[in-house]
């Protein structure tokens, strides 16, 4: 096993197309890491350097203690899952297991011809493998099928199986599960897990799904054009966004944002959105830079209904008074979107609410989960 390290890593497409711009990144030895961000972000190239897929323009790529820029893609000892599945039409689930074994380990016909007893120990020790990891992903009655005959989550199984079975030092998966359905998504996602902890092996997911992230990743790393954001793990990142894309992007419903400034009365600091405003938290950073124009983030799952019990106790500091313009069902909640003043926010309340469509109501918002980013930096004051 190994881990993996990106240092000062920068890939350029062209004259001037920075897919990757200086990334610098630890993969831990056995850890599940997972690359997201939204599409064009750099996540896809970074994985295809590790593979050797693409060359770096700049920086080191390390396996374990070796730097492999200049290794070619056979000998990186790594395993790769692609969104399509790259099965092999004409060979059955079988042969598409087994066939990267024999390619390896299997030195050609004439040599067979020479080494039969060596050959004849190798077959059988690969026989066992592909029908080692045919049981552990539940597809042992599949072998003797073709990838056409079989579903969507069974292929998906049969490219995991091709790339378990052969015990690599990396496993690198480039959104495997976009081409499944939603239920059989989460079934999947789950099953990777289980995978994972049983094999410990080092794995690098990449995805668009935050969903998929903050479920799946051990840690998180998110990308904005070719640029780590913040790596950390999936309840850190999304308690304490580094930034204000991070912040949008963890979370869903995402993040409301309004535009504020600091303001003071006495003792007392205020974060102040013109129609309404929310006392800082003492001690808080922000406190003391009145009248800096800064944006107020506020996660829709710490809106409360005041009216109903909730770790807010309302009061005069914390309270805002919105009209109700939509309440979106979920069973056990209900989204929704919220007017005060020139402002719309969302909210995530219970479905005990009495609250109408229509209606204004008050709402309690925890103060200790407020978030104040710089208008300069976008960095979060904290």
């Amino acid at each position: 096993m190994a881990g993996v390290a990106f240092r000062n890593i920068s890939k350029v497409f062209g004259k001037d197309v920075k897919a990757v711009d200086n990334l610098n990144l630890e993969i831990r030895d056995k850890e599940f890491m997972v690359l997201v961000g939204p599409s064009g972000c750099g996540k896809t190239t970074a994985l295809r350097m590790i593979a050797g897929l693409e060359e770096s323009t700049e920086g080191d790529i390390m396996i374990g203690e070796v730097r492999v820029n200049d290794v070619p893609p056979k000998d990186r000892d790594i395993a790769m899952v692609f969104q399509n599945y790259a099965l092999y039409p004409h060979m059955n689930v079988y042969d598409n297991i087994a066939f990267g074994l024999r390619l390896r380990e299997l030195k050609g016909f004439f040599w067979q011809l020479t080494h039969m007893a060596e050959a004849r120990r190798i077959k059988l020790d690969i026989d066992s493998r592909v029908k080692e990891v045919a049981r552990m992903l539940q597809i042992e009655k599949y072998l003797h099928r073709r990838p056409k005959e079989l579903s969507g989550g069974q292929r998906q199984r049969v490219a995991l199986a091709r790339a378990i079975v052969r015990k690599p030092k990396v496993f690198l998966m480039d959104e495997p599960l976009s081409n499944l359905d939603a239920k059989l998504r989460v079934e999947t996602r789950a099953e990777l897990i289980r995978l994972h902890r049983s094999l410990g092996i080092t794995t690098i997911y990449v995805t668009h799904d935050q969903t998929e992230a903050m479920t799946m990743g051990q840690r998180i790393a998110i990308m904005r054009d070719g640029k780590l954001q913040q790596c950390d793990e999936p309840e850190t990142v999304y308690a304490y966004p580094a930034n204000k894309f991070v912040a949008s992007f963890i979370g869903s419903p995402p993040m409301n944002f309004v535009d504020a400034k600091i303001t003071n009365v006495g003792e007392q600091a205020y974060v102040d959105a013109g129609d309404f405003k929310l006392a800082l938290p003492a001690g808080h950073p922000a406190a003391g830079m009145s009248g800096k124009s800064v944006t107020l983030g506020i996660r829709p799952e710490e809106i409360f209904d005041a009216t109903l019990p909730s770790r807010v106790t309302p009061n005069e500091l914390n309270t805002i008074r919105a009209k109700v313009d939509v309440l979106e069902p979920l069973g056990d909640r209900y989204i929704a979107y919220l007017t005060i003043g020139g402002h719309k926010l969302v909210s995530s309340i219970d479905n005990e609410t009495k609250i109408k469509v229509d209606q204004e109501a008050n709402f309690t918002i925890n103060l200790e989960r407020i978030h104040i980013f710089d208008n300069d930096t976008e960095a979060a004051i904290r």
